[in-house]
């Protein structure tokens, strides 16, 4: 792949993906970066964008990280965080990423399509929870520790609650 890059003048590759966090569906997700070169650090931060602390398992774009500033490229992994409770096509998610690519790239967009498919897909999601009182509560706890910066990454409570409902998060 860097091979190509480098033969048809490209010189950042940008992966993007997404995990279940403990994010709620009524909020932007939140992204975080791996990157392959210091210096395009400021720029992403700027865009709001926090860099990980991974340490786990590798996958290819890992692989692909670690090498590509040896192939005089600049490579940044982004990851959005979305929802652990929701399955399926998360347009929030998508939208996010979209923009936040587009500002990264400097390119000038219309997401409103975009943000009416998200905006739609927030209320059905939160009409869904709005008859589940106990669900309910559960993301409410999640807006509150989101609102206030708390990232409690095991999701305590909500999974516990979720894995009794026999929704798998992991």
């Amino acid at each position: 792949m860097f091979h190509v890059a480098n033969k048809i003048g490209v010189e950042s590759v940008y992966f993007i993906g997404s995990f279940g966090g403990a994010v709620p569906h009524t909020r932007e997700p939140r992204l975080f970066a791996t990157i392959s070169d210091p210096s395009i650090k400021p720029g992403l931060e700027t865009l709001g964008i926090k860099f990980s602390n991974y340490e786990g398992p590798a996958s290819v774009a890992t692989h692909m990280l670690t090498r590509a500033k040896d192939s005089g490229l600049t490579m940044a992994n982004l990851s959005a965080e979305i929802p652990a409770y929701i399955e399926g096509i998360n347009a929030k998610s998508i939208e996010a990423v979209a923009r936040k690519l587009a500002a990264i790239l400097d390119l000038s967009l219309n997401f409103d399509k975009l943000r009416k498919t998200s905006d739609r897909w927030e209320r059905k999601l939160s009409k869904a929870v709005a008859k589940k009182e106990e669900l309910l509560e559960h993301i409410q706890k999640l807006e509150e520790d989101y609102d206030h910066e708390v990232f409690d990454t095991q999701m305590g409570d909500l999974k516990d609650f979720l894995k009794k409902q026999g929704v798998r998060v992991d």
